[in-house]
């Protein structure tokens, strides 16, 4: 079997975002599988990549696999050929984009309901690539880029790890790092939910809503949006930012290093958080003084409470607030949740609806 430190799975736009930027930063020798079914599009990757390693002086060497992971048995075999040490599972069946669409009824579904409406869909090849890495019983370390404020639960509701994921709470940290609004060198810590994003690709004098929490040097601020109203989000998934966001994590996990950042759905929790990874690979909350975890977690929960899907300790997935109640119209089944355990059944249903729904109007 032949071995890697990191395999990325996936070669749509957020996948090729961490390629080309794990190959601009790598200060150390790091081997990267990238996976995929479109072969054309994985030789590019894999050229431009190593290009980019040579362009940049940097220690990153890429090959690529194909493989389709919608056929059966496709994670174990990936795995199987690949070895890594470390999967960035980045490929989907729904992609980001929906949330800058429009112009049909689904579209029109997930801008009333929200993003979670999509949570199913962003689950289905992650979970099996977790289950294929609990099944071959080797120390492997997944990176879940589907929806991980939401997704990363369920995977652990069916019995899988998961690290973290990518983005998300780490494009806000980052985005406020950079704002003029912070000193140069100050420490910043964000508690955040991706239900946050929403409000700051919007202008500025438009924003409302629960901010994110923010802490500056330990100072937690108190009107966030005023303080950053320099930062400003596309409409469309910000790449740029969340693919880039993981980079640097990812290389001090290859490597062994000791690293501090933000990620959302770290050991499967809600929502995005500070946190310290430790030379033995291990995420570690890294809350703010006086802000204990039951809290940091409650927060970030409360979000899909009130709209959006949640996971119970007994493992039954409910859609909640309106999200719930739209969905419900349609599939009038869902509005008691279903077990995880039926979650390939039921993305074949909602897969269902999303087609019609796309081929109707919106209202």
């Amino acid at each position: 079997m032949a071995g890697c430190d990191i395999l990325v799975s996936g070669t749509g736009g957020f996948a090729a975002r961490i390629a080309f930027d794990i190959a601009a930063t790598a200060d150390e020798p790091v081997a990267v599988v990238i996976a995929g079914r479109n072969r054309e599009r994985l030789n590019w990757l894999r050229t431009a990549a190593n290009a980019r390693a040579a362009l940049f002086g940097k220690k990153a060497r890429f090959t690529t696999h194909a493989v389709d992971l919608l056929a059966p048995n496709a994670s174990e075999e990936m795995l199987a050929a690949t070895g890594p040490r470390i999967v960035v599972q980045a490929a989907s069946i729904q992609t980001s984009q929906v949330i800058a669409q429009s112009g049909n009824a689904w579209t029109q579904l997930v801008a009333e309901g929200g993003l979670s409406a999509t949570a199913v869909f962003q689950a289905l090849l992650s979970w099996r690539v977790a289950a294929a890495i609990t099944r071959s019983g080797r120390a492997v370390t997944l990176v879940n880029c589907g929806f991980p404020d939401v997704v990363n639960g369920m995977i652990k509701a069916m019995g899988h790890d998961v690290a973290c994921g990518m983005g998300n709470v780490a494009i806000l940290s980052n985005v406020f790092a950079g704002s003029a609004a912070t000193p140069p060198g100050a420490e910043v810590k964000v508690l955040a939910h991706y239900q946050n994003l929403a409000a700051w690709r919007r202008r500025p004098e438009e924003r409302g809503g629960r901010a994110p929490r923010v802490w500056l040097d330990g100072a937690e601020i108190a009107d966030v949006y005023a303080r950053f109203a320099d930062i400003q989000l596309t409409p469309e998934p910000v790449i740029e930012i969340s693919g880039a966001s993981g980079v640097p994590m990812l290389l001090a996990m290859a490597s062994g290093r000791v690293w501090h950042g933000h990620v959302p759905g770290p050991n499967g929790l809600p929502g995005g958080y500070p946190v310290r990874l430790t030379t033995d690979g291990v995420l570690e909350l890294d809350l703010p003084a006086g802000l204990s975890e039951a809290e940091a977690v409650a927060w970030n929960a409360s979000f899909e409470a009130q709209n959006g899907l949640v996971v119970s300790p007994e493992g039954r997935i409910g859609f909640t607030g309106i999200l719930g109640a739209r969905l419900g119209e349609h599939l009038p089944a869902l509005r008691e949740g279903f077990a995880v355990r039926d979650l390939e059944a039921v993305c074949e249903e909602l897969l269902r609806l999303r087609d019609r729904l796309m081929g109707q109007p919106q209202s």
